[in-house]
Protein backbone atom coordinates (compact mmCIF):
# COMPACT_ATOMS: atom_id res chain seq x y z
CA UNK A 1 0.00 0.00 0.00
CA UNK A 2 1.01 3.37 -0.56
CA UNK A 3 1.64 5.87 1.80
CA UNK A 4 1.05 8.57 -0.29
CA UNK A 5 -3.01 7.22 -0.02
CA UNK A 6 -3.38 8.23 3.31
CA UNK A 7 -2.92 12.12 4.16
CA UNK A 8 -3.11 13.88 6.98
CA UNK A 9 -5.64 16.87 6.62
CA UNK A 10 -3.96 18.62 9.20
CA UNK A 11 -0.81 18.25 8.47
CA UNK A 12 2.32 16.29 10.19
CA UNK A 13 3.19 16.92 14.17
CA UNK A 14 -0.40 17.87 14.35
CA UNK A 15 -3.10 15.81 16.35
CA UNK A 16 -6.04 15.07 14.11
CA UNK A 17 -8.06 12.40 11.97
CA UNK A 18 -6.54 10.48 8.89
CA UNK A 19 -9.05 10.92 5.50
CA UNK A 20 -8.64 8.73 2.81
CA UNK A 21 -8.02 10.68 -0.58
CA UNK A 22 -7.74 7.88 -3.76
CA UNK A 23 -10.00 5.20 -2.13
CA UNK A 24 -12.99 6.81 -3.35
CA UNK A 25 -13.89 8.74 -0.60
CA UNK A 26 -14.82 12.12 0.47
CA UNK A 27 -12.36 13.93 2.13
CA UNK A 28 -13.94 15.51 5.59
CA UNK A 29 -15.96 12.22 5.86
CA UNK A 30 -16.07 10.24 9.44
CA UNK A 31 -13.21 8.68 10.63
CA UNK A 32 -11.66 6.16 9.03
CA UNK A 33 -10.46 2.85 10.43
CA UNK A 34 -6.78 1.61 10.42
CA UNK A 35 -4.67 0.75 8.24
CA UNK A 36 -5.60 -2.87 6.43
CA UNK A 37 -1.86 -4.26 5.70
CA UNK A 38 0.24 -4.42 9.30
CA UNK A 39 3.72 -3.32 7.92
CA UNK A 40 2.21 -0.12 6.92
CA UNK A 41 -0.38 0.19 9.95
CA UNK A 42 3.18 0.92 11.98
CA UNK A 43 3.53 3.91 9.98
CA UNK A 44 0.10 5.33 10.47
CA UNK A 45 -0.23 7.66 13.50
CA UNK A 46 -1.65 6.45 16.52
CA UNK A 47 -5.65 7.80 17.46
CA UNK A 48 -5.73 10.33 19.85
CA UNK A 49 -8.09 9.81 22.75
CA UNK A 50 -10.96 12.33 22.95
CA UNK A 51 -12.05 13.52 26.66
CA UNK A 52 -15.16 12.95 27.97
CA UNK A 53 -17.48 15.90 27.46
CA UNK A 54 -19.59 16.78 29.71
CA UNK A 55 -23.41 15.67 29.91
CA UNK A 56 -26.07 17.51 27.79
CA UNK A 57 -27.66 19.88 29.71
CA UNK A 58 -24.70 22.71 31.01
CA UNK A 59 -23.60 25.52 29.87
CA UNK A 60 -22.96 24.26 26.18
CA UNK A 61 -25.80 25.04 22.96
CA UNK A 62 -27.96 22.30 21.89
CA UNK A 63 -25.52 22.76 18.44
CA UNK A 64 -22.62 21.29 20.81
CA UNK A 65 -24.50 18.58 22.41
CA UNK A 66 -25.57 17.24 19.17
CA UNK A 67 -21.95 16.93 17.55
CA UNK A 68 -20.97 14.64 20.63
CA UNK A 69 -22.66 11.82 19.42
CA UNK A 70 -20.57 10.50 16.41
CA UNK A 71 -20.52 7.92 14.35
CA UNK A 72 -18.03 4.64 15.00
CA UNK A 73 -14.20 5.64 15.35
CA UNK A 74 -13.25 2.91 13.24
CA UNK A 75 -14.98 1.37 10.34
CA UNK A 76 -15.27 -2.36 11.25
CA UNK A 77 -16.73 -1.56 14.52
CA UNK A 78 -20.23 -1.92 14.49
CA UNK A 79 -22.28 1.63 15.65
CA UNK A 80 -22.14 2.14 19.52
CA UNK A 81 -24.64 4.33 21.42
CA UNK A 82 -23.64 5.97 24.37
CA UNK A 83 -24.55 4.75 27.73
CA UNK A 84 -26.14 6.71 29.91
CA UNK A 85 -25.60 4.70 32.83
CA UNK A 86 -22.55 6.14 33.59
CA UNK A 87 -22.86 8.61 36.71
CA UNK A 88 -20.95 11.09 34.56
CA UNK A 89 -23.59 11.28 32.08
CA UNK A 90 -27.18 11.45 32.76
CA UNK A 91 -29.82 10.78 30.47
CA UNK A 92 -31.70 12.83 28.26
CA UNK A 93 -34.95 14.37 29.88
CA UNK A 94 -36.89 13.77 27.06
CA UNK A 95 -36.28 11.40 23.28
CA UNK A 96 -36.34 14.80 21.60
CA UNK A 97 -33.35 15.62 23.15
CA UNK A 98 -31.49 12.55 22.24
CA UNK A 99 -31.13 13.03 18.11
CA UNK A 100 -29.29 10.06 17.25
CA UNK A 101 -30.79 7.74 19.56
CA UNK A 102 -33.61 5.68 18.32
CA UNK A 103 -37.27 6.15 20.33
CA UNK A 104 -38.34 3.65 23.01
CA UNK A 105 -40.49 0.93 21.50
CA UNK A 106 -42.62 1.59 24.30
CA UNK A 107 -42.82 5.49 25.54
CA UNK A 108 -45.09 6.63 28.03
CA UNK A 109 -48.55 7.11 27.66
CA UNK A 110 -49.78 10.43 27.47
CA UNK A 111 -52.01 11.14 30.66
CA UNK A 112 -55.43 11.32 29.47
CA UNK A 113 -57.22 14.54 28.32
CA UNK A 114 -59.10 16.15 30.23
CA UNK A 115 -62.82 14.74 30.75
CA UNK A 116 -66.21 17.32 30.29
CA UNK A 117 -67.75 18.00 33.57
CA UNK A 118 -70.67 15.53 33.99
CA UNK A 119 -73.73 17.71 33.42
CA UNK A 120 -75.76 18.60 36.77
CA UNK A 121 -78.51 16.11 37.19
CA UNK A 122 -82.51 17.40 37.21
CA UNK A 123 -84.06 17.21 40.58
CA UNK A 124 -86.63 14.86 41.29
CA UNK A 125 -89.54 14.93 42.73
CA UNK A 126 -89.19 11.57 43.90
CA UNK A 127 -93.02 10.43 43.06
CA UNK A 128 -95.28 9.89 39.97
CA UNK A 129 -96.74 13.30 39.96
CA UNK A 130 -99.21 12.53 37.28
CA UNK A 131 -100.44 9.90 39.73
CA UNK A 132 -100.28 12.07 43.06
CA UNK A 133 -102.26 14.82 41.53
CA UNK A 134 -104.63 12.77 39.73
CA UNK A 135 -105.67 11.29 42.99
CA UNK A 136 -105.02 14.23 44.92
CA UNK A 137 -107.84 15.48 42.72
CA UNK A 138 -110.02 12.60 42.86
CA UNK A 139 -109.83 13.05 46.93
CA UNK A 140 -110.84 16.53 46.84
CA UNK A 141 -113.69 16.24 44.64
CA UNK A 142 -115.09 13.64 47.03
CA UNK A 143 -114.65 15.32 50.35
CA UNK A 144 -115.87 18.69 48.78
CA UNK A 145 -118.68 17.12 47.71
CA UNK A 146 -119.75 15.28 50.87
CA UNK A 147 -118.63 18.47 53.00
CA UNK A 148 -121.20 20.84 51.03
CA UNK A 149 -124.10 18.12 50.17
CA UNK A 150 -124.67 16.17 53.53
CA UNK A 151 -122.90 17.09 56.37
CA UNK A 152 -123.16 13.56 58.07
CA UNK A 153 -121.35 11.90 54.83
CA UNK A 154 -118.22 13.93 55.33
CA UNK A 155 -118.19 12.70 58.95
CA UNK A 156 -118.26 9.25 57.35
CA UNK A 157 -115.85 9.71 55.36
CA UNK A 158 -113.74 11.28 58.31
CA UNK A 159 -114.70 7.85 60.02
CA UNK A 160 -113.12 6.14 57.33
CA UNK A 161 -109.41 7.39 56.87
CA UNK A 162 -109.44 6.55 60.38
CA UNK A 163 -110.66 3.19 60.21
CA UNK A 164 -107.63 2.60 57.06
CA UNK A 165 -104.92 5.01 58.48
CA UNK A 166 -105.46 2.52 62.06
CA UNK A 167 -104.84 -0.46 59.62
CA UNK A 168 -102.07 0.76 58.18
CA UNK A 169 -100.31 1.79 61.34
CA UNK A 170 -101.18 -1.29 63.37
CA UNK A 171 -100.00 -3.74 60.76
CA UNK A 172 -96.79 -2.16 59.98
CA UNK A 173 -95.77 -2.11 63.64
CA UNK A 174 -96.57 -6.17 63.40
CA UNK A 175 -94.64 -6.19 60.55
CA UNK A 176 -91.34 -4.14 61.50
CA UNK A 177 -91.29 -4.43 65.36
CA UNK A 178 -93.60 -7.46 66.15
CA UNK A 179 -96.23 -5.06 67.97
CA UNK A 180 -99.71 -6.53 68.18
CA UNK A 181 -101.95 -3.33 68.81
CA UNK A 182 -105.27 -4.58 68.94
CA UNK A 183 -107.05 -3.40 65.65
CA UNK A 184 -110.73 -4.46 66.54
CA UNK A 185 -110.99 -1.86 69.49
CA UNK A 186 -109.12 0.22 68.04
CA UNK A 187 -111.48 0.37 64.49
CA UNK A 188 -114.34 0.50 66.06
CA UNK A 189 -113.35 2.62 69.07
CA UNK A 190 -111.96 5.14 66.16
CA UNK A 191 -115.11 5.47 64.66
CA UNK A 192 -117.30 6.04 67.67
CA UNK A 193 -114.93 8.94 68.74
CA UNK A 194 -115.29 10.68 65.49
CA UNK A 195 -119.10 10.14 65.76
CA UNK A 196 -119.21 11.68 69.51
CA UNK A 197 -117.39 14.24 68.14
CA UNK A 198 -119.32 15.75 66.08
CA UNK A 199 -122.32 14.77 68.14
CA UNK A 200 -121.78 15.72 71.30
CA UNK A 201 -118.65 17.69 70.92
CA UNK A 202 -115.23 17.80 72.97
CA UNK A 203 -117.10 16.16 76.06
CA UNK A 204 -118.40 13.29 73.83
CA UNK A 205 -114.45 12.80 72.25
CA UNK A 206 -113.20 12.30 75.35
CA UNK A 207 -115.59 9.67 76.44
CA UNK A 208 -115.12 7.71 73.36
CA UNK A 209 -111.16 7.83 73.73
CA UNK A 210 -111.46 6.71 77.30
CA UNK A 211 -113.80 3.98 76.39
CA UNK A 212 -111.30 3.17 73.25
CA UNK A 213 -108.29 2.71 75.44
CA UNK A 214 -110.04 0.54 77.79
CA UNK A 215 -111.25 -1.70 75.13
CA UNK A 216 -107.59 -1.72 74.02
CA UNK A 217 -106.28 -2.85 77.37
CA UNK A 218 -108.95 -5.47 77.69
CA UNK A 219 -108.95 -7.10 74.33
CA UNK A 220 -105.17 -7.73 74.49
CA UNK A 221 -105.78 -9.76 77.72
CA UNK A 222 -106.85 -12.65 75.31
CA UNK A 223 -103.41 -13.11 74.41
CA UNK A 224 -100.22 -14.44 76.33
CA UNK A 225 -98.67 -11.58 78.99
CA UNK A 226 -95.45 -11.48 77.00
CA UNK A 227 -95.30 -8.11 75.41
CA UNK A 228 -98.74 -6.68 76.54
CA UNK A 229 -97.54 -3.39 77.75
CA UNK A 230 -95.74 -2.86 74.92
CA UNK A 231 -99.09 -3.75 72.99
CA UNK A 232 -101.11 -1.68 74.58
CA UNK A 233 -98.93 1.48 75.11
CA UNK A 234 -98.78 1.07 70.96
CA UNK A 235 -102.54 0.48 71.30
CA UNK A 236 -103.18 3.61 73.19
CA UNK A 237 -100.65 5.72 70.99
CA UNK A 238 -102.69 4.66 68.17
CA UNK A 239 -105.89 5.78 69.16
CA UNK A 240 -104.88 8.98 70.71
CA UNK A 241 -102.81 9.70 67.23
CA UNK A 242 -105.21 8.86 64.47
CA UNK A 243 -108.87 8.92 65.76
CA UNK A 244 -108.59 11.04 68.85
CA UNK A 245 -107.20 14.38 66.66
CA UNK A 246 -109.59 13.35 63.41
CA UNK A 247 -112.23 14.55 65.71
CA UNK A 248 -111.23 18.08 65.79
CA UNK A 249 -112.48 18.06 62.41
CA UNK A 250 -115.39 16.75 63.37
CA UNK A 251 -116.32 18.91 66.01
CA UNK A 252 -115.19 22.26 63.43
CA UNK A 253 -118.10 20.97 61.49
CA UNK A 254 -120.78 21.34 64.02
CA UNK A 255 -120.49 25.23 63.62
CA UNK A 256 -123.31 27.31 60.95
CA UNK A 257 -119.97 27.80 58.95
CA UNK A 258 -118.56 24.72 60.20
CA UNK A 259 -117.80 23.65 56.35
CA UNK A 260 -116.10 26.86 55.57
CA UNK A 261 -113.96 25.79 58.31
CA UNK A 262 -112.99 22.72 57.38
CA UNK A 263 -112.35 24.05 53.88
CA UNK A 264 -110.38 26.77 54.99
CA UNK A 265 -108.92 23.79 57.39
CA UNK A 266 -108.36 21.71 54.55
CA UNK A 267 -106.69 24.58 52.16
CA UNK A 268 -104.33 25.68 54.25
CA UNK A 269 -102.73 22.06 55.62
CA UNK A 270 -102.61 21.78 51.68
CA UNK A 271 -101.59 25.37 50.75
CA UNK A 272 -98.59 24.90 53.27
CA UNK A 273 -97.50 21.80 52.03
CA UNK A 274 -97.17 22.55 48.34
CA UNK A 275 -95.40 25.89 49.60
CA UNK A 276 -92.66 24.04 51.12
CA UNK A 277 -92.40 21.37 48.55
CA UNK A 278 -92.31 23.83 45.96
CA UNK A 279 -89.87 26.44 46.85
CA UNK A 280 -87.52 23.78 48.70
CA UNK A 281 -87.25 21.73 45.26
CA UNK A 282 -86.56 25.22 43.95
CA UNK A 283 -84.19 27.15 46.56
CA UNK A 284 -83.82 24.74 49.31
CA UNK A 285 -80.24 24.47 50.03
CA UNK A 286 -79.83 23.97 53.44
CA UNK A 287 -81.51 21.23 55.36
CA UNK A 288 -84.21 21.68 58.06
CA UNK A 289 -83.73 17.99 59.93
CA UNK A 290 -82.18 15.79 58.33
CA UNK A 291 -81.56 13.36 60.78
CA UNK A 292 -85.38 12.51 60.40
CA UNK A 293 -86.09 13.67 56.80
CA UNK A 294 -83.38 14.96 54.62
CA UNK A 295 -85.67 16.40 52.10
CA UNK A 296 -87.21 19.23 54.36
CA UNK A 297 -84.97 22.75 53.72
CA UNK A 298 -85.14 25.76 55.75
CA UNK A 299 -86.23 27.48 52.49
CA UNK A 300 -88.68 24.88 52.44
CA UNK A 301 -90.00 25.96 55.56
CA UNK A 302 -90.21 29.90 54.83
CA UNK A 303 -92.25 28.82 51.50
CA UNK A 304 -94.92 26.75 53.73
CA UNK A 305 -95.29 30.10 55.93
CA UNK A 306 -95.30 32.68 53.25
CA UNK A 307 -97.88 30.69 51.08
CA UNK A 308 -100.20 29.13 54.35
CA UNK A 309 -99.77 32.90 55.35
CA UNK A 310 -101.21 34.24 52.20
CA UNK A 311 -104.19 32.00 52.36
CA UNK A 312 -105.42 32.30 55.51
CA UNK A 313 -105.34 35.76 54.92
CA UNK A 314 -108.05 35.48 52.22
CA UNK A 315 -109.61 32.34 53.87
CA UNK A 316 -110.46 34.74 56.90
CA UNK A 317 -111.81 37.44 54.93
CA UNK A 318 -113.91 35.69 52.51
CA UNK A 319 -114.80 32.66 53.54
CA UNK A 320 -115.40 32.97 57.96
CA UNK A 321 -118.07 35.00 59.54
CA UNK A 322 -116.78 37.67 61.20
CA UNK A 323 -113.49 36.60 60.54
CA UNK A 324 -109.89 39.00 59.52
CA UNK A 325 -107.29 39.05 57.18
CA UNK A 326 -104.72 39.45 60.14
CA UNK A 327 -106.16 36.53 61.92
CA UNK A 328 -105.56 34.61 58.62
CA UNK A 329 -102.17 35.81 58.99
CA UNK A 330 -101.87 34.30 62.35
CA UNK A 331 -103.81 30.92 61.37
CA UNK A 332 -101.76 30.50 58.31
CA UNK A 333 -98.59 30.71 60.65
CA UNK A 334 -99.60 28.22 63.09
CA UNK A 335 -101.17 25.93 60.19
CA UNK A 336 -97.46 25.97 58.47
CA UNK A 337 -95.83 25.03 62.19
CA UNK A 338 -98.34 22.25 63.20
CA UNK A 339 -97.91 20.92 59.18
CA UNK A 340 -94.31 20.50 59.31
CA UNK A 341 -94.16 19.33 62.43
CA UNK A 342 -96.78 16.65 62.46
CA UNK A 343 -94.61 15.51 58.93
CA UNK A 344 -91.66 15.27 60.88
CA UNK A 345 -93.40 13.06 63.22
CA UNK A 346 -94.68 10.60 60.68
CA UNK A 347 -91.40 10.66 59.11
CA UNK A 348 -89.70 9.57 62.91
CA UNK A 349 -92.45 7.17 63.24
CA UNK A 350 -91.20 5.52 59.42
CA UNK A 351 -87.58 6.03 60.01
CA UNK A 352 -88.09 3.76 63.32
CA UNK A 353 -90.05 1.50 61.36
CA UNK A 354 -87.48 1.23 58.39
CA UNK A 355 -90.32 2.16 56.22
CA UNK A 356 -90.67 4.54 53.31
CA UNK A 357 -94.78 5.38 53.29
CA UNK A 358 -97.46 3.35 55.51
CA UNK A 359 -99.27 1.73 52.51
CA UNK A 360 -100.02 1.87 49.01
CA UNK A 361 -103.28 2.50 48.57
CA UNK A 362 -103.19 5.91 46.50
CA UNK A 363 -101.06 5.48 43.62
CA UNK A 364 -98.45 8.57 43.93
CA UNK A 365 -98.85 9.17 47.70
CA UNK A 366 -98.12 6.10 49.66
CA UNK A 367 -100.76 5.40 52.11
CA UNK A 368 -104.08 7.28 53.74
CA UNK A 369 -101.73 7.79 56.93
CA UNK A 370 -99.02 9.13 54.32
CA UNK A 371 -101.43 12.16 53.60
CA UNK A 372 -103.24 12.26 57.13
CA UNK A 373 -99.49 13.01 58.48
CA UNK A 374 -100.00 16.72 58.45
CA UNK A 375 -103.83 16.62 58.41
CA UNK A 376 -104.11 15.32 62.20
CA UNK A 377 -101.95 17.60 64.28
CA UNK A 378 -103.35 20.86 62.42
CA UNK A 379 -106.93 19.88 63.28
CA UNK A 380 -106.77 21.17 67.04
CA UNK A 381 -104.93 24.01 66.12
CA UNK A 382 -107.35 25.50 63.49
CA UNK A 383 -110.21 24.45 66.07
CA UNK A 384 -108.93 25.98 68.76
CA UNK A 385 -107.67 29.14 67.00
CA UNK A 386 -111.18 29.44 65.08
CA UNK A 387 -112.97 29.32 68.63
CA UNK A 388 -110.77 31.98 69.91
CA UNK A 389 -111.04 34.26 66.77
CA UNK A 390 -114.55 34.16 65.60
CA UNK A 391 -116.17 31.67 68.09
CA UNK A 392 -117.54 27.88 68.53
CA UNK A 393 -121.24 28.95 67.12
Amino acid sequence: MNDSSWRSPTGAGQAGYWAPTERGSVQGAAPAGPAYDAPEAQQTRPMPIVPEVPAYGGDQDDDRGAARLSGPLFRDQPPQTRSYDSPQVRPYDSPQARPFEAAPQNPEPMPDAPQPAPQPQKKSAGRDLGAAIGVGVGLGVVIVASLFVVKAVFVGVVAVAVVVGLWELTKRLEERKGIKAPLVPLAVGGAAMVVAGYVRGAEGAWVAMALTALAVLVWRMTDPPEGYLRDVTAGVFAAFYVPFLATFVAMMLTADDGAFRVLTFLLLTVVSDTGAYAVGWRFGKHKLAPRISPGKTREGLLGAVSFAMVAGALCMEFLIDDGSWWQGLLLGLAVAASATLGDLGESMIKRDLGIKDMGTLLPGHGGIMDRLDSLLPTAPVVWLLMVIFVGSA
